[in-house]
C-alpha cells in the first residue's frame, strides 16, 4: 500500500506511544486522522490539539465509516466492538507493524531492535539526524525531550523506526540499516522459550535489504548468526568491536567520551544524561551518523545539547540534597544498568528504588533477575504487578519477587503508601522505575521532595 496516498484513516487505540506516532505521520501528510482509545491520556490530549478526532468508548456510532484504512494495535482485546466491525465490513484493517512495512519499503530504513536500549538509541539517531541537517522521519517509542514529540518528518526520505519485537511485528520490517542492541530473554508469553526469541532477531538482521548494514552490539549471544549483508559491531569501551568509546569522564551527572573506529575517530563528545548504557547507546547513534557521512563536528555539537527522553534516566530533582531520577526500565537487564549507573554518579549516597513489576508473565519468568537486579539497591519498595493485556496469575504478585531477593530492605507498598513513605523517608538518591502507570506518581514525587 502507498502510505503517501491515503487521506482518511482510523486508528483503534491512537493513544499508545507507536501508534500516535503513525497517527501523527498521516497528520503531517493531508490525511483525516481519527481514532479511539480506551482512556484519556497527556498524549492523547496533545493529538487531539493537533486536530485528530478521538473518542474514549468502545461504540460503533463514532466511528468513521470513511476510513480508507483502519490500523490497529495488537493490545487491543479480540472483542472489540469498533474493530470487529471493520473486519465484518471488509475494511482494509492492519498492525501498526504492516503500516511501518510499508514505510520502510517506500523510505531508506534505519530500524533500531533489540530487548533493551532501542527507544534511547532510535531517539538519539533520529534526534542527530535532524539537529546537523540531514533529516529524517522519526517514529519513536518514547517522547524526545528536545522536541515533546515521538515523531517528527523531513523532505528526506529516511526512516528512523523503533522495532519493536512484541508480537513478532519487527519482522515485517525491510531495514536499509539496521540496528541491534540485545537478544536477552522477553515476552515469553508470544515466544516460548529464550532460544525461539534469539531466532526472531536472526530471523530481524536476514530481513536487511541487499546491500545493507546489520549494526550489532559486540559479543552478543549468538552473534556468529546475527550477520547483516555487512556487519559493524559496537561497544561500550570493548576495543574487539568496530566501534567503541574511550576515555570516559564523569562529566556532572553525564560524561565526555571519544568514539574510536578503524577509520575515524570523534573526541570530547558530551552527553549530559546518566547512565554508562546511555553512553553504549549514543556510540550506536553516533555511528549511523558516521555510516551516513554527517559531519563529526556537527555530531558532537548536536550531541552535547541533546536532553534525553522521557522516563530514560529522566533527572526530575537535581539538587545538593536530593537527587530523584525516573526510568521506564521493565526487565532485570534495565533495572540493573540503572540502578549501577546512578550508584557511580553519586556514590556515597543511599540509593532507594520503588518499582512497579509490568505484566505478570514477565514476573513469573524473570522473577530470578528481577531479584537480583533489585539487590544491588540499598533500599526497595515494590508495587503491585501492573497487568496490562493480561489477566491476574495464580500465584505471582510483587512478592514472587521480593521472597528471591537477598536483601531484606524491600516493603510492598500501594501508590498511596509510596507518597507516604516519600513524605517521611530521609532520602538523597531516590528512583521510580516500571512500564505501567507509576509515572503518574512522578508529578506528586517531585512536589513532595522539591518540598522537603
Amino acid at each position: 500500500m502507498d502510505v503517501r496516498n491515503i487521506r482518511n484513516v482510523y486508528f483503534v487505540g491512537i493513544g499508545g506511544i507507536g501508534m500516535s506516532a503513525l497517527a501523527r505521520f498521516f497528520m503531517g501528510r493531508g490525511a483525516t486522522v481519527c481514532g479511539y482509545d480506551r482512556t484519556e491520556t497527556d498524549l492523547t490530549r496533545r493529538l487531539a490539539a493537533e486536530g485528530m478526532q478521538i473518542h474514549y468508548t468502545d461504540d460503533v456510532a463514532l466511528l468513521r465509516k470513511d476510513a480508507e484504512l483502519v490500523i490497529y494495535t495488537p493490545a487491543i482485546p479480540k472483542d472489540h466492538s469498533e474493530l470487529n466491525w471493520f473486519r465484518d465490513n471488509n475494511y482494509p484493517v492492519y498492525k501498526r507493524s504492516d503500516a511501518l512495512k510499508w514505510i520502510t519499503e517506500a523510505m531508506y530504513a534505519i530500524t533500531v531492535a533489540g530487548t533493551h536500549g532501542k527507544t534511547t538509541i532510535s531517539t538519539t539517531t533520529a534526534y542527530l539526524l535532524r539537529e546537523t541537517g540531514y533529516g529524517c522521519n522519526a517514529f519513536l517509542g518514547g517522547i524526545s525531550v528536545n522536541y515533546e514529540s515521538n515523531y517528527w518528518s523531513s523532505d528526506n526520505d529516511t526512516a528512523v523506526i523503533e522495532a519493536d519485537e512484541y508480537d513478532r511485528s519487527f519482522l515485517k520490517l525491510s531495514p536499509d540499516l539496521a540496528v541491534l542492541t540485545s537478544i536477552d530473554p522477553d515476552h515469553l508469553d508470544i515466544y516460548g522459550t529464550p532460544a525461539e526469541m534469539e531466532e526472531a532477531f536472526i530471523s530481524y538482521a536476514r530481513n536487511i535489504k541487499p546491500g545493507g548494514t546489520l549494526l550489532v552490539k559486540h559479543g552478543l549471544h549468538r552473534s556468529a548468526e546475527l550477520k547483516g549483508p555487512k556487519t559493524v559491531t559496537y561497544s561500550l569501551q570493548n576495543d574487539a568491536a568496530d566501534i567503541y568509546a574511550d576515555n570516559i569522564r564523569l562529566n556532572n551527572g553525564g560524561y565526555i567520551f571519544d568514539v574510536v573506529a578503524a577509520d575515524w575517530k570523534l573526541e570530547n563528545m558530551v552527553l549530559n544524561i546518566g547512565g554508562m548504557h546511555n553512553v553504549e547507546n549514543s556510540i550506536a547513534a553516533i555511528a549511523v551518523t558516521q555510516m551516513l557521512g554527517i559531519d563529526g563536528g556537527r555530531v558532537r555539537e548536536a550531541l552535547a545539547q541533546f536532553k534525553g527522553i522521557k522516563r530514560r534516566f529522566e533527572y526530575l530533582v537535581r539538587t545538593e540534597k536530593v537527587v530523584y531520577i525516573d526510568d521506564y526500565a521493565h526487565h532485570p537487564e534495565e533495572l540493573a544498568a540503572l540502578i549501577k549507573s546512578a550508584k557511580r554518579l553519586f556514590p556515597g549516597r543511599r540509593c532507594v528504588v520503588a518499582f512497579q513489576p509490568h505484566l505478570f508473565s514477565r514476573t513469573r519468568d524473570l522473577a530470578d533477575g528481577f531479584a537480583r537486579s533489585l539487590d544491588l539497591a540499598d533500599e526497595v519498595i515494590l508495587l503491585d504487578i501492573y497487568p496490562a493485556r493480561e489477566l491476574p496469575m495464580e500465584g505471582v504478585t510483587s512478592e514472587t519477587i521480593t521472597t528471591r531477593m537477598c536483601n531484606s530492605a524491600n516493603t510492598i507498598l500501594s501508590k498511596e503508601g509510596l507518597l507516604e513513605f516519600v513524605k517521611v523517608a530521609p532520602l538523597d538518591l531516590f528512583i521510580t522505575a516500571g512500564a505501567g502507570d507509576i509515572d503518574k506518581l512522578t508529578g506528586p514525587i517531585k512536589q513532595i521532595l522539591e518540598n522537603k
